[in-house]
């Protein structure tokens, strides 16, 4: 197939899991400084850096900290969470998501993770998939968080693609809207009254087919599909 583009995967709640686990790990930081953490208030944080997610738990709280003891919880926060990602195997795959990586790389089409996660090399090695991505770039190599799109375009960049010839798998509402902005393709994974902004918007990758990637690389897909 000549028809070629660039492929860029987000890390947390696309390719693994690993949402539950920031969840645990903030709740637990945020109720040891007396801050009530829900559910809703970390969808608020899925694609935030961990500087910025601890800036808006903290103003939740209505509560200020010295710059030192700030740093310490950032510290406590990624250990809480390193601990759940070390006991991570390939069971945490998300469904057909391998399926979807086969086939790009079948058909030789570059891929790329764009993560915000500072442990995304770590949880591809777990997983069994660092291999599986051409280019990876994530929180170690960008310092704007999304929606910025700083982090998909250096994906393209190293993928020595044109950022119009980039397609972006995404599930939160900032990993969108980085997409849009850089000009990209987006592909809200997860529910679509959430992710009504992307251009495609799919429960999980057992709803995306084979020729619905085809027909991407031929450009004959509508985007109010």
């Amino acid at each position: 197939m000549k028809n070629k583009k660039g492929f860029i995967f987000d890390l947390d709640g696309v390719i693994v899991d690993t949402a539950k686990y920031h969840f645990l790990a903030w709740r637990k930081l945020a109720n040891s400084v007396g801050v009530d953490f829900t559910e809703e208030q970390n969808e608020q944080l899925k694609g935030v850096s961990r500087v910025e997610s601890l800036e808006k738990i903290l103003a939740w709280g209505n509560i200020e900290l010295s710059e030192d003891t700030f740093m310490e919880l950032m510290a406590r926060k990624n250990d809480d969470y390193i601990n759940h990602v070390y006991q991570m195997d390939e069971s945490e795959i998300l469904p057909d998501v391998v399926k979807v990586l086969a086939h790009l790389q079948s058909i030789n089409q570059p891929i790329a993770l764009g993560s915000a996660s500072q442990n995304a090399r770590t949880i591809l090695k777990k997983v069994n998939l660092y291999d599986s991505f051409d280019v990876i770039v994530d929180g170690t190599n960008v310092t704007k968080a999304k929606p910025d799109p700083e982090v998909f375009l250096r994906a393209a960049e190293s993928m020595e693609m044109e950022p119009e010839q980039c397609i972006v798998f995404e599930d939160s509402v900032s990993g969108v809207k980085a997409a849009n902005t850089a000009n990209m393709i987006s592909i809200g994974v997860g529910s679509k009254a959430v992710l009504h902004e992307a251009d495609y918007v799919f429960k999980d990758f057992t709803e995306i087919s084979v020729d619905f990637l085809n027909n991407l690389l031929k450009n004959e897909v509508k985007i109010d599909a």
